[in-house]
């Protein structure tokens, strides 16, 4: 089909849950994606942090190959090889010690949730089941999950919301410790929310939310969808803060561009869970496995995350200077290459349509924050091509 052919029939047969752009992007291979026209965009969205190793990395697609001809899906009523290996890779290179597979970053922090309940009722009664979360967070989209968002405008439409959650003002610890109460049990946080313009946890407060839940005998959940597995320069985005979190939700990047998600905790924490109290048809098939374990082999081999910090410091100076250069860059944020750069007012999809017109892609969060998660394989040269793009369209902006 021709790309308006694409777009036609989109509008036609498909429910109007997003707002998308007059593109049918049909190829990728590395950081770039290719639409049915033929024109080809950097890809600096990366299909919103998932595409972690760029389009189509030779290896993922050949773990995909050799399992789709082994084995694609089975119950998890047996026992899964490739997802044993998965689980191991991730346990041996975390803090934590028992992992659940799902599909999703919403289903990975619904698993978070429903655990974070079960544990504290078995250690402090029934009464416990309240998750404190920020403001400005964003969690996922399935119920539980979009109420433990921090936003209301994703509230809106899906009322009456589940119970059991509050929210406080990210970074601001003496706030999170004003909304303990009699039924809390579990703090969820993001290192850096992403959805929520690209705001980092300042290096006191996380390390203070550790302490405040031991004292209290709350659990530390760590949603680390979009800012796990190498986006951040590390790992996992905790290990920037000396913490260890008692869940820690996973997703996006985990597969490399396959859907895939995972909940870690801690032995103690994963012991709530009892043979029937979760599951996940899906989760953990063996085709996911496969890819992710080729993708998190990858992303945790020797010199990669060293790799990630040069390029991301590399990107963080070109757009400093755009910020001295053009004043209507206000701030430049992020962790790693996670990195949002904050507009005057209602600008930013302007700006993101000029640079789409020159062959970039980014994402813009409300009317005026950019936000850059590129392939964690990016190099120099891709990072320059992407500020000269971006350069020029903040010109363009300026001469109006």
């Amino acid at each position: 089909m021709t790309q308006e052919e694409i777009i036609a029939q989109a509008d036609r047969y498909l429910m109007r849950t997003y707002g998308r752009f007059p593109l049918a992007l049909v190829r990728g291979e590395g950081a770039y994606v290719w639409d049915a026209a033929g024109n080809r965009y950097l890809d600096f969205v990366s299909g919103l942090a998932v595409n972690s190793l760029g389009h189509c990395h030779p290896q993922v697609v050949e773990a995909i190959r050799a399992q789709a001809g082994l084995l694609m899906h089975c119950s998890n009523l047996y026992h899964i090889e490739p997802q044993v290996r998965l689980a191991r890779l991730l346990v041996e290179n975390s803090a934590l010690d028992r992992v659940f597979f799902c599909n999703s970053g919403a289903e990975a922090v619904e698993a978070a949730i429903k655990l974070a309940r079960k544990h504290a009722k078995q250690r402090h009664g029934p009464d416990r089941f309240e998750i404190i979360t920020a403001l400005k967070s964003f969690h996922g989209r399935t119920l539980a999950a979009v109420t433990a968002t921090g936003q209301p405008r994703y509230h809106q439409g899906f009322e009456p919301l589940p119970a059991g959650f509050r929210y406080v003002p990210f970074n601001d610890l003496e706030a999170l410790r004003a909304a303990v109460g009699e039924h809390t049990c579990a703090v969820m946080l993001e290192p850096v929310q992403g959805e929520g313009g690209v705001n980092v946890a300042h290096p006191d407060y996380l390390r203070g939310v550790r302490r405040l839940c031991d004292e209290q005998g709350l659990l530390l959940i760590l949603d680390e969808v979009q800012a796990g597995l190498g986006r951040t320069g590390r790992r996992f985005a905790h290990e920037h803060y000396g913490i260890t979190p008692d869940i820690l939700t996973l997703a996006k990047a985990l597969g490399g561009g396959f859907p895939i998600g995972a909940a870690l905790a801690r032995e103690e924490v994963a012991a709530a869970f009892s043979p029937g109290d979760h599951a996940s048809t899906f989760g953990g098939n063996p085709l996911a496995c496969a890819a992710a374990e080729a993708a998190v082999g990858l992303i945790f081999a020797d010199g990669f995350l060293e790799q990630v910090l040069r390029v991301a410091g590399h990107f963080r100076t070109r757009l400093a200077a755009l910020q001295d250069r053009f004043p209507v860059v206000r701030e430049v944020r992020g962790l790693g290459l996670l990195i949002g750069a904050e507009l005057s007012a209602g600008i930013g999809k302007a700006v993101l349509g000029r640079c789409q017109e020159r062959g970039l892609l980014i994402n813009c969060i409300g009317e005026d924050i950019l936000r850059f998660i590129p392939p964690l394989t990016v190099t120099e040269t891709e990072v320059d091509a992407a500020v000269d793009i971006l350069s020029a369209a903040l010109a363009e902006e300026g001469e109006e």
